[in-house]
């Protein structure tokens, strides 16, 4: 069974970027106006960079709103590979700037994501079900979140029955042990995207709707919520 995709193509980076942005912001507003609050959870990387300038400039009630990662490197905000950092520098500035942020990586436990893993997967679920917006991202390798190719927890993280939300991984093509919702709650949200950008990843996403082995196409095949992919040349 196939989830139900909605493809959205654009010419060019800066329109897509202009158009997520807009449609994330009105899925937030619509959710404060209703029940007061909104979530999102989003991918780090250089891909989103650009949404996330123009998301950050969205007149919306941001001081309702809260923002989670869908993974982390198990570095601290310091360090130039953390998405904690990245999201700070490009999304929570401008009218976004009031926005609460729940980072994933607990300096308690610096030296050990696996002893982190129960405090972080209570601070995440204590933003309610479902999220409001998840945004993912895509890598070459066909990695979703981190769920890499070869990952020592991939098949559990994958698990649609499982019921951890946050579990870690490690693999050749991490770098740094990692941290990441798992499957279900990512897919425990009323949005999902997927947003990626290049010919390359296109392709690899071809290739993942075929049948292909990769980590995205669990994304693609899941019946739980659907998922609105948005591409740029």
């Amino acid at each position: 069974m196939n989830a139900t995709i909605h493809k959205h193509d654009f010419a060019d980076k800066l329109t897509l970027a202009d158009q997520l942005a807009r449609d994330i912001a009105g899925k937030l507003d619509t959710a404060v106006k209703a029940r007061g609050k909104a979530s999102l959870a989003v991918s780090g990387g250089s891909t989103p960079k650009q949404m996330f300038a123009v998301l950050a400039q969205q007149e919306i009630d941001w001081s309702k709103v809260t923002i989670t990662l869908v993974d982390e490197r198990w570095v601290d905000e310091d360090n130039e590979r953390s998405n904690a950092a990245l999201v700070k520098d490009h999304l929570i500035r401008h009218e976004a700037h009031v926005a609460a942020f729940l980072p994933l990586f607990d300096k308690s436990h610096a030296d050990d994501v696996d002893a982190a893993l129960d405090a972080v997967g209570e601070r995440v679920d204590a933003l309610g079900k479902p999220f409001d917006v998840v945004v993912l991202g895509m890598g070459p390798d066909g990695h979703t979140a981190s769920f890499f190719p070869g990952g020592d927890q991939l098949a559990e993280a994958l698990d649609l029955k499982g019921t951890q939300s946050v579990l870690s991984m490690r693999a050749e093509g991490a770098g740094e042990p990692r941290i990441t919702l798992s499957l279900p709650r990512l897919l425990d949200t009323r949005t999902l995207y997927l947003h990626i950008e290049g010919a390359d990843k296109k392709d690899v996403l071809a290739k993942a709707e075929a049948g292909a082995d990769l980590p995205i196409a669990a994304v693609l095949t899941q019946d739980r919520v659907p998922v609105d992919i948005y591409w740029a040349a």
